[in-house]
């Protein structure tokens, strides 16, 4: 899907490093009035803010993260920018600046890398985010993309991991499972293609879960809609490797424990579906899954009645004295949560 084989197509060679960062950038824009100097010099000088400065990065690895026999470019792009917005927007910051550096093999052509920084740029107009740097070099397999990315808050609204306490709310923005359901079904789509070139798979039933995986979106509207409903955040994190980790993460941060309800618990009709129909447990994805990039905070019962009702907010549980975690299944068993999330280092 990735390699190109139109003879006609320019390799990376034909334009070298220069020439190539100019061309990948030549349609970027600096947009958000905090930028100085963007792409084009040794490096980028910004505006100097009257708020914190939050930096977060983050790497995307071709046979690690992402498949390229299904992943498009364009695709691949956006992700790997809105991962990163992700990360500030569990911070409670508004994301500003972004640099991109990437790794390619020969096998990937100008117009490759062209399709990448489209789906890059169509993230920066969306978070209304700045390009202001990077770098590009060759790899001998395979491509890497690494995001490194800026934002701003106030100091008093920085919300960290571990800020939780007692009888706190735990809240849960979107649904969950979607993801991971995404990824299942792209995979036996590409096993089926693998062994019959011909087959046509059909991927409509399963539009939302797909959407879910190869284009997430940072939840920068939630960190909106609180700062609009006046609430901040005790403690906050956003749901990359499963639910269960993230939920541990806050635990262990905060010096609490966690009581969630599997009744609680939100999730899209075509999760329960696809659930189904790989004979999967929806919760175990839910828990175990990954890659949805919802935030999930905790908030004082006092904020109750402001997020109340609210289509895009689900109270799930609850904080403990306990420092022990706990999913409370329907029919009322309690089940210690454990950490079966995504692991880097999991071979």
């Amino acid at each position: 899907m990735l390699e190109e084989k139109n003879r006609e197509l320019k390799q990376l060679s034909d334009l070298g490093e220069f020439a190539l960062i100019e061309r990948l950038t030549a349609d970027f824009t600096i947009d958000t009035g905090k930028t100085v100097l963007g792409v084009g010099d040794d490096a980028a000088v910004l505006t100097p803010s009257q708020s914190e400065t939050i930096i977060t990065t983050d790497m995307l690895c071709e046979g690690v993260h992402f498949n390229p026999n299904y992943t498009s470019l364009r695709h691949l792009g956006y992700k790997a920018v809105a991962v990163n917005v992700s990360d500030i927007c569990a911070m409670n910051a508004i994301p500003s600046h972004i640099l991109v550096s990437i790794a390619a093999s020969a096998r990937f052509t100008v117009e490759a890398l062209d399709e990448l920084y489209a789906g890059i740029k169509i993230a920066c107009d969306s978070y209304k985010i700045d390009l202001v740097g990077g770098d590009t070099v060759s790899s001998r397999s395979g491509l890497v993309i690494s995001v490194t990315a800026l934002g701003h808050a106030q100091a008093h609204g920085i919300v960290k991991r571990s800020g939780a306490a007692d009888k706190e709310l735990l809240v849960v923005s979107g649904d969950l499972g979607s993801a991971y359901f995404g990824l299942q079904v792209l995979e036996r789509e590409n096993i089926s293609l693998q062994s019959n070139p011909q087959h046509q798979p059909d991927l409509e039933p399963y539009d939302y879960i797909i959407q879910r995986q190869m284009k997430p979106e940072a939840r920068l509207d939630i960190v909106h809609l609180l700062n609009a409903l006046d609430v901040v955040p005790t403690a906050m994190i956003d749901v990359s490797d499963g639910l269960a980790s993230e939920v541990l993460h806050l635990a262990k941060n905060s010096g609490v424990g966690f009581v969630i309800y599997e009744e609680k618990l939100p999730m899209d009709h075509q999760v329960i579906d696809t659930a189904e129909e790989f004979g999967i447990n929806p919760v175990t994805a839910v828990l175990s899954g990954g890659e949805d990039y919802e935030l999930l905070f905790t908030i004082k019962q006092e904020d109750f009645e402001k997020i109340k009702g609210n289509p895009h907010l689900t109270v799930i549980g609850h904080a403990s004295s306990d420092t022990s975690s706990y999913l409370v299944t329907k029919d009322n068993q309690t089940i210690e949560l454990t950490a079966m999330g995504w692991d880097n280092f999991d071979e």
